[in-house]
């Protein structure tokens, strides 16, 4: 097997309040040494759209304008052996999670967790779910469509439309946010709730 792949260090301020998770960066974005690299990627382009963090920004100015808004950007596993980019390749066996007990710690503040893909959320529910106690207040897990061009089902504008409705940029914790369960499984908003499922023993 080839040598895993390792991700990349949070983005996030000390006051992060929402926390967006990818899976594994791609192998475009791991060449460029950042989140999101691919140019097809729609992250940066809603992230433009929502907060002027637009891909024509330098990396370091988008990151910084993220970290204004309180966002926060980092992915659920921090290595995983993976032929290619898609997540579907990602070899359940070696994905190792990233330290949330130790960002939760360190970002006490975090009330929302964004799961940019199916992958991304059972990544984090299967191997870090245990981790929210550190938080005290439950934070509400909210599944978002992939940003990835390999999710072609959802034209860029409805993918923004959906993450318009999770990160509305005038105010968190407002109305318009989808229905998410917390992570005792309770409704807490209206969409499209996230499914938390048993942890594995695995």
């Amino acid at each position: 097997m080839d040598d895993p792949d390792t991700g990349f260090a949070p983005i996030a301020g000390p006051d992060a309040r929402v926390l967006l998770l990818g899976s594994m960066p791609s192998q475009a974005s791991l060449a460029a040494g950042q989140y999101y690299g691919h140019p097809r990627n729609a992250f940066w382009w809603i992230m433009g759209r929502l907060f002027g963090a637009g891909p024509d920004l330098p990396y370091p100015e988008r990151c910084s304008i993220l970290t204004d808004h309180g966002l926060a950007v980092w992915d659920s596993l921090r290595s995983c052996s993976r032929p290619g980019s898609l997540d579907s390749a990602i070899v359940r066996t070696s994905e190792v999670a990233n330290d949330f007990r130790g960002f939760f710690s360190a970002h006490p503040g975090i009330e929302r967790i964004g799961f940019n893909g199916r992958k991304a959320e059972q990544a984090f529910l299967r191997h870090s779910r245990g981790d929210l106690s550190v938080l005290a207040e439950s934070p509400e897990l909210v599944l978002l469509p992939s940003t990835s061009p390999a999710m072609a089902g959802m034209s860029r504008e409805q993918k923004l439309g959906r993450w318009r409705e999770a990160l509305n940029p005038a105010h968190f914790g407002g109305p318009g946010f989808p229905e998410v369960l917390d992570r005792e499984g309770q409704r807490t908003g209206h969409g499209d709730p996230v499914r938390l499922e048993p942890e594995s023993r695995s």
